[in-house]
């Protein structure tokens, strides 16, 4: 009996080698004939971790759309037996987790197809992944001993289905490499994003997307000591690879540049033995913090971009710019050798990658490099802001405590740039350096990257205080938190008798939530417009009332207010008096009822998908308050008396009729929010207040700069024009904005906002409307890189503005308050123009 059995099982075990199939086989296409749809990309992995006892899939969660997202596994079966012990070990050298590690395996995780129009990586995924795992494979054998393979086939299968299901659609049966060709011209918006339309290659840090936030879950789960990420770049360049370009963050360590040159001196070799062209340290720096390299890098991991020229224009095969058909087969051979080298490099330098990442860790925790070692924020009057950062500080597993009352503290205050004397209280929050997470800490917090070279692929400044509208100090000395944070738990509001009003507060993106949730029950909500005082308490103007009058209608009134604050977290205060000590009394016409907005966005071709993305995320995921698609081509069909605000993204997409139809609404009582772009459609023309320039003479003049520039540029050496061009741009420049807080726009900003300037756009105050945000004086620069030839168009400019249109309205918004879903304190402004300007 003991025989058969013994025969039964060598039986199934030949069985099982024999099941295994390579993506060819499985798929039953050779690898570049087509792009595959991502629920047969699932089916292979799921096969070869159905017939490999070496192979394992994670499912960390799942897309927007519902897809799924998983990571597949794979090293020797020695290693797969004690993989939880490799993990945790290597938890313990970056300190996450506490103890000495045992074991010393490397961990290479390759992601691929974050952006889903760059759908060559994920064909070369399944092929890199066979190569590694096939078990008729004696090299890759001996690769994977001391080193852990994680693969992330496809990191945005909503893109990369967006494009594929296009493509499919489109592609000719005869391979048409014509750029002319109806598949070569991918439409609005493409695949490169995620279902919202954001990148997901610049989320890692601010985590704003369901794809990010689940993925870095896991990432900490595992704290790679390499990651590769996989891209395609346009058609005419051919392949790039590590070492990266200039700017490098001071905080990537002598080891973290070796191993580059390592790695990229390895796949350089590879390339050349084939007579591929490539090119290395040019274009994709080492610097904004929420990449796919450069978040890795400041975790301790050897973070690297690959980029193969082709991306979603390239289709099955697309003809170059010197006449060569670059084609999808081409493209997975090209990736994959760069794959299967970092696999290589990973198992000839394991040990000394173990070793190396402990030494990060160890190092940067006791001696910070950064200048500014700790960072004190200020929490008195914004819990709630406040509580928005520690959650994201708890997502990047980033540590801070309380700070206690101290006094005699010097740094350098975020507000005013300059050195200032502070003392601090119970509430305010203390984040140094000396932790696990030291080096992204100081990176996230830093007022000002430090520059080697001015030309960037990214923005240049992103610090969290004014990401988040807190006031903040770094100190160039090691400040501890007094006590450990405790999160004190929220006293929930109760239904105690029928008090005349409630009173919410205003000066968080929690707040606009709690608004939003409230007009779709069909509560009556008021905004104050004047601040008041009533029972011995001090309210600002934007401060919300929910008054008992006008809303005796409501079935179960009281109970629905309270659940949606307790829901929310919102602490309310009550009264029974509409007078008050000081202000305006809650019947006086300046306390406005807020209409619940019908609102429409433009977008489609013309629009900016990207801002266009930002827009419907805040509506759908943040706010939940419902919101129309309309598309820009066919705005001439839509009746728009059926909205109060339309929102218009950045871009140039309204002319002749449809602009003419949208004024004849507005000005019968709609309300229109042009974003960046979008105001260059109003600008300068009769009958709008919006110009670059308040006279003609400033007109002349800087015509006349911008001439002798353009004359200076054209005798400036050929190699240095790329540097005179940055000299009209930014590159996220943080200035301080002077906001009217007695307009609607401010209510809960504050005095003073600080914007990430993106851009070059300049417009003069407003002859006819409100300046409801200015740039008074250069004097209100702050950090991040800005051209010398743009900085001084800033002066006595206007960054927010309102100006009537007949019974309507149009808000101007110069830079995005939106950027990426991560410029917090911007959202409350958006806010304001929906729901407050114009009541």
């Amino acid at each position: 009996m003991k025989k058969i059995y013994t025969l039964v099982l060598a039986l199934l075990v030949v069985g099982t080698s024999l099941a295994q199939k390579s993506p060819d086989e499985f798929l039953g296409y050779k690898a570049g004939e087509r792009f595959t749809p991502h629920h047969r990309v699932v089916d292979y992995f799921e096969h070869l971790a159905s017939t490999l006892p070496n192979v394992e899939l994670v499912y960390y969660g799942e897309s927007v759309e519902h897809r799924p997202l998983f990571v597949a596994i794979v090293s020797s079966p020695e290693n797969m037996q004690n993989l939880e012990q490799i993990r945790t070990d290597n938890l313990k050298r970056t300190g996450l987790l506490e103890g000495n590690p045992s074991t010393k395996v490397a961990i290479n995780w390759m992601q691929y197809n974050v952006h889903g129009n760059e759908a060559v990586a994920t064909e070369a995924a399944m092929m890199t992944f066979w190569e590694a795992a096939n078990p008729n494979n004696s090299e890759s054998k001996s690769w994977l001993q001391n080193q852990v393979l994680i693969v992330d086939p496809c990191a945005n299968p909503d893109g990369k289905e967006r494009y594929t299901v296009w493509y499919n659609q489109k592609g000719n049966k005869i391979l048409q490499p014509d750029p002319q060709s109806t598949e070569h011209s991918e439409p609005w918006p493409g695949g490169r994003p995620n279902h919202y339309l954001m990148d997901l290659n610049r989320d890692w840090a601010w985590q704003t997307q369901a794809e990010t936030e689940q993925r870095i879950k896991l990432y900490h789960e595992w704290m790679p000591h390499l990651f590769v990420d996989y891209h395609e770049q346009g058609i005419n360049d051919p392949f790039y690879f590590a070492p990266a370009a200039k700017p490098v963050h001071e905080q990537v360590s002598p080891f973290q540049h070796e191993f580059q040159e390592i790695y990229g001196k390895n796949t350089a070799a590879k390339f050349d033995a084939n007579n591929w062209q490539y090119f290395t340290k040019e274009r994709f720096d080492l610097l904004y913090p929420s990449y796919g390299d450069t978040y890795p890098m400041y975790n301790g991991a050897i973070g690297m971009t690959i980029e193969k020229g082709g991306s979603g224009r390239a289709g099955l095969g697309m003809l170059n710019a010197l006449g060569d058909t670059v084609t999808l087969e081409e493209r997975i051979i090209h990736q994959h050798a760069a794959g299967i080298s970092a696999v290589e490099v990973t198992s000839r330098n394991a040990e000394r990658l173990a070793d190396e990442f402990a030494n990060y860790f160890k190092n940067n925790r006791a001696n910070p490099k950064a200048k500014y070692k700790s960072f004190v924020i200020k929490g008195e009057g914004n819990d709630d802001r406040l509580k928005a950062l520690l959650t994201l500080l708890d997502k990047n597993k980033i540590t801070y405590g309380f700070a206690g009352n101290r006094s005699g503290l010097r740094g350098l205050d975020y507000n005013t740039g300059k050195s200032a004397s502070f003392s601090t209280t119970e509430k305010d929050i203390i984040v140094n350096a000396y932790q696990v997470k030291s080096v992204l800490t100081q990176v996230l917090f830093e007022p000002e990257a430090i520059l080697e070279d001015s030309i960037t692929y990214d923005i240049t400044s992103w610090a969290l205080p004014f990401a988040y509208g807190l006031q903040a100090y770094a100190l160039e000395t090691r400040l501890d938190a007094a006590k450990p944070y405790v999160k004190s738990a929220f006293e929930k509001n109760v239904v105690n008798g029928t008090p005349l009003a409630y009173i919410a507060p205003w000066n968080a993106t929690i707040h606009a939530k709690f608004l939003a949730a409230l007009l779709k029950e069909g509560i009556r909500a008021r905004v104050t417009e004047f601040a008041f005082e009533i029972n011995g308490e001090s309210y600002p103007a934007g401060t919300i009332l929910l008054m008992r009058n006008g809303n005796q209608y409501v079935a179960d009134y009281d109970k629905k207010i309270v659940d949606l604050a307790n829901k929310f977290e919102i602490t309310l205060a009550t009264s029974n008096s509409s007078y008050v000590d000081k202000g305006k009394d809650f019947g006086s016409s300046d306390v406005k009822v807020i209409k619940a907005p019908r609102v429409a966005v433009v977008g489609g071709s013309g629009t900016s998908s990207l801002n266009f993305g930002e827009i419907w995320y805040f509506f759908e995921q943040e706010l939940d308050y419902p919101i129309s698609i309309l598309e820009a081509d066919m705005l001439g069909r839509f009746d728009l008396s059926k909205y109060d605000v339309l929102i218009l993204p950045s871009g140039n997409y309204l002319n002749g009729g449809n602009f003419t139809k949208v004024m004849d609404w507005v000005r019968a009582g709609g309300k229109a929010i042009a974003i960046e772009g979008s105001l260059g459609m109003f600008a300068d023309k009769e009958g709008f207040s919006l110009s670059r320039f308040d006279t003609d003479e400033e007109k002349k003049a800087q015509q006349k700069t911008d001439a002798e520039f353009q004359k200076s540029a054209r005798i400036e050496p050929y190699q240095d024009r790329e540097r005179m061009g940055i000299s009209t741009t930014a590159a996220g420049a943080i200035f301080e904005v002077k906001m009217d807080q007695t307009h609607p726009l401010s209510f809960g900003v504050g005095q003073n906002y600080y914007t990430l300037k993106n851009n070059g756009r300049r417009y003069a105050y407003l002859t006819n409307g409100v300046n409801a945000g200015i740039i008074p004086s250069l004097d209100h620069y702050r950090f991040g890189f800005i051209g010398n030839k743009l900085k001084p168009q800033m002066n006595q400019s206007m960054v927010y503005g309102m100006e009537n249109q007949g019974r309507g309205q149009i808000v101007y918004m110069v830079d995005n308050p939106m950027f990426r879903s991560f410029w917090e304190s911007g959202k409350l402004i958006m806010a304001n123009a929906i729901f407050f300007v114009g009541q």
